[in-house]
């Protein structure tokens, strides 16, 4: 086995499937100016190309449906987005364009509509100006037109993104930011996510009515059998060419340092190693067979079958398959799979966290979890150890253990309220450098303003489940637009 090591963790993990999303783009325009002002018309049309161009750069694909610009061009124009299954859709308001050109699409279309108001200028050439300079400037002029009657339609009023169409960092932003909305919305409504067994016995918080999440994510849920992995187990012996050459991975990933302070951690043995590689293939060959974008479990089998050896082996699997984009949650909490998945689209990482120790010394408060975990936001090479036992489960086998990456970490918690709706609960906060305890588990120093005892104190009063997803970078914002989209209700953990 390798020895420890303090290199960063290199490659990356690549990714199962690329992330993408189909986004529409229309524009809006008033048919009396085409007359009154030649070129006008064209020069939009060029403005609105340049917006179609931009968004290529975000890594979507990019359908471009032309100016509508009275109410029958709208009327023309919905069958055409019904059509084209998108993700998402701008409106770019190059110009003053009455409400006829929206009410009928905001009115029929579900899928999520964003205003861009994007003008060519900084600001008028004033000792220039003429009223053609002010039209092809125009792009905030109807928004409010638009949201008064998207409120009138019974809808939402639809983000905006303001500002101009070259050299605005702030607004291309808040485009790429809906791109990555786009992509989270892609793989939602379309995920299959597997479940596995039970809930953990008394964790009253886990359960998850599948057709509520299927009515709140889109995505579908796969009840699967245990015995299903184990299928797959059969005839893997640690001589198979693919059990092989999960090892090596593993040992090329991951450190296996000997023991320290707990007594219930070795260093990696053989034994877990094989079996962990082998349990790895198995999920491997399992999500390929059931075609699923996720998975939940839990699931214990009888003492010392080969099921419970399988199910106690998953931890180092999990981890992997996290990495690639497939979110693993453990404890049957597929709410948290959920908010994984989001994370990951979001591409910010999503590992499976909860509330360990408080440092009182530090201001902060432990953040991790005995697995699965999302690799790729590790900060250092991560740990594999050896555990004769699992707390509060049965079984032992190898278990993850690594430092989240220091910096701006943002946590989802979804969560039921009392009418059994759902909510995102979000927060911001910093990951800080400090000592981890050498248990065989994942955690981070979280730090949270304004004091870990108030954080905590409103966190919980909130009504999170005890678990939540946990990624890199300061994203609460981008969640609850997300959150916004999908009509479910949110909260942003205050730091004043």
């Amino acid at each position: 086995m390798n020895t420890t090591s303090k290199n960063k963790l290199q490659p990356l993990i690549p990714r199962r499937k690329p992330l993408t999303a189909r986004v529409g783009v229309f524009g809006v325009g008033h048919h009396t100016y085409w007359d009154q002002f030649p070129g006008l018309r064209q020069e939009l049309e060029a403005k609105q190309q340049k917006l179609v161009e931009k968004l290529k750069h975000f890594d979507v694909e990019v359908m471009d449906f032309g100016l509508i610009d009275k109410a029958q061009g709208a009327y023309d124009l919905l069958p055409k987005l019904q059509a084209a299954n998108l993700d998402l859709l701008f409106c770019d308001m190059v110009t003053y364009a009455t409400s006829s050109t929206f009410g009928v699409l905001v009115r029929s279309l579900n899928v999520p509509i964003v205003l861009v108001a994007l003008q060519p200028m900084a600001a008028m050439d004033y000792a220039n100006g003429s009223t053609y300079m002010q039209l092809c400037n125009d792009d905030f002029c109807s928004v409010p037109e638009f949201m008064g009657v998207a409120i009138r339609m019974g809808k939402p009023a639809p983000p905006v993104i303001i500002g101009m169409r070259e050299n605005d960092p702030v607004a291309d932003r808040e485009l790429a930011q809906w791109c990555q909305i786009a992509k989270v919305l892609h793989d939602l409504r379309r995920a299959r996510l597997g479940h596995i067994g039970h809930v953990l016995e008394s964790m009253l918080d886990m359960h998850t009515d599948p057709t509520a999440v299927t009515a709140a994510f889109g995505c579908h849920v796969v009840q699967a059998e245990a015995g299903e992995v184990l299928t797959q187990l059969h005839g893997l012996d640690d001589q198979n060419p693919e059990v092989c050459a999960k090892r090596e991975l593993i040992l090329s990933f991951f450190d296996t340092p000997e023991p320290q302070s707990d007594p219930l951690t070795t260093r990696l043995t053989e034994v877990d190693l094989n079996m962990a590689a082998r349990a790895a293939v198995a999920l491997d060959r399992f999500i390929i067979e059931k075609q699923l974008d996720g998975l939940a479990y839990y699931y214990e089998g009888e003492p010392g079958s080969e099921l419970r050896k399988l199910v106690s082996s998953f931890i180092v699997g999990n981890s992997l398959l996290t990495a690639a984009g497939f979110p693993m949650c453990g404890e049957f909490d597929i709410k948290t799979c959920i908010a994984m998945m989001i994370m990951d689209r979001l591409d910010i990482g999503g590992s499976f966290a909860e509330f360990h120790p408080v440092d009182f010394v530090r201001d902060t408060v432990l953040v991790g979890h005995d697995g699965p975990h999302h690799l790729n936001i590790a900060d250092d090479r991560p740990v594999i150890r050896s555990l004769k036992k699992y707390h509060g489960k049965p079984g032992s086998g190898a278990s993850v253990e690594f430092n989240l990456k220091t910096g701006p970490i943002t946590m989802l918690s979804i969560g039921l309220d009392g009418g059994g709706r759902f909510k995102f609960v979000i927060a911001e906060g910093e990951s800080m450098k400090g000592p981890i305890p050498p248990t065989g588990n994942t955690n981070t120093h979280g730090k949270f303003k304004p004091d870990v005892r108030t954080f905590l104190k409103r966190w919980v009063a909130e009504g999170p489940t005890h678990h939540f997803a946990l990624g890199i970078g300061h994203h609460a914002q981008t969640i609850q637009q997300l959150a916004n989209v999908l009509g479910i209700q949110s909260v942003i953990i205050s730091q004043s």
